[in-house]
């Protein structure tokens, strides 16, 4: 297949490629007013059911070199504190275990490479964000990632380290793998670690679980809203694509977090598989 932005789309619903219109200034205004009162913007039915299926065929292609990665982690994604006391969050570790295919392992035919590499894109997403123009990240690895987990995978509670994340749901698991956040959490000010600890010891009153539905592009702000992927069940890949953005072009991650992420520090100079 050949891609084509206009059919990956759901151009009734989101005009991306009209961004003089009236219907893309609602689409951002809406999303806008999201992100200011919940941290997040879900944006259902953006990917067609073509371009869905497309996704699909090329993540379970892609699955088999993705690299895992396992072990315990806090919320705060640092080194236990040990000068609080053993029950505080900081000091909480949780079990991870996730699976990612980089960015420079990616075919340059395959439909999600495609779809992030538009800069229609990239300038609808920086119009929602709002925090000045907005560049492709320029991690070789980072910079567009395939989440793939199975089994028994899931991602502790933890917040994120970037201001906002993009995902497009590809494909949920059979059973588990939900989306869990508690909106704006924390802020600036204060940590709310005692609704943290709560949360910890299995208060679940605020969470609130975000559908994984195929299709869907979710721009979150996890700065501030801890979260979570619950443990995966059953033999079907989860399937999440994660666009990365920076108001700065060309900034790199580090040498220890590719190693960490992705079991090697050198990128491939063309991907290694014409996968599609």
């Amino acid at each position: 297949m050949e891609f084509d932005l206009a059919t990956a789309v759901a151009k009734d619903r989101y005009p991306i490629t009209e961004p003089e219109s009236d219907a893309y200034d609602e689409v951002v205004r809406a999303a806008r007013a999201s992100l200011a009162r919940h941290g997040y913007a879900e944006l259902s039915g953006f990917a067609t059911h073509d371009f869905i299926d497309w996704l699909t065929r090329d993540a379970e292609a892609l699955a088999a070199t993705a690299f895992r990665s396992v072990g315990q982690g806090t919320a705060y994604l640092a080194a236990p504190d040990g000068e609080v006391e053993e029950e505080h969050p900081l000091r909480r570790v949780m079990p991870f275990g996730v699976r990612v295919v980089a960015y420079d392992a990616i075919p340059f035919a395959s439909p999600l490479r495609k779809l992030y590499e538009s800069p229609e894109l990239t300038a609808f997403i920086s119009a929602i964000v709002d925090r000045g123009e907005l560049y492709p990240y320029g991690d070789p690895f980072g910079a567009l990632n395939l989440s793939v987990m199975g089994e028994g995978d899931e991602l502790q509670w933890h917040y994120d380290q970037t201001d906002f994340v993009v995902s497009l749901a590809i494909q949920p698991s059979e059973a588990g793998g939900f989306f869990d956040v508690v909106p704006k959490m924390r802020n600036a000010n204060d940590e709310h670690f005692d609704r943290v600890r709560a949360l910890f010891d299995g208060d679940e009153s605020e969470v609130v679980t975000l559908p994984m539905t195929p299709g869907t592009l979710l721009i979150f702000e996890g700065r501030h809203s801890i979260h979570r992927v619950s443990k995966i069940e059953g033999n079907r890949f989860r399937h999440v694509g994660l666009l990365a953005y920076d108001t700065v072009p060309g900034r790199q991650g580090s040498a220890a977090l590719r190693q960490t992420r992705y079991g090697r520090t050198e990128p491939f100079l063309t991907p290694p598989t014409t996968r599609s």
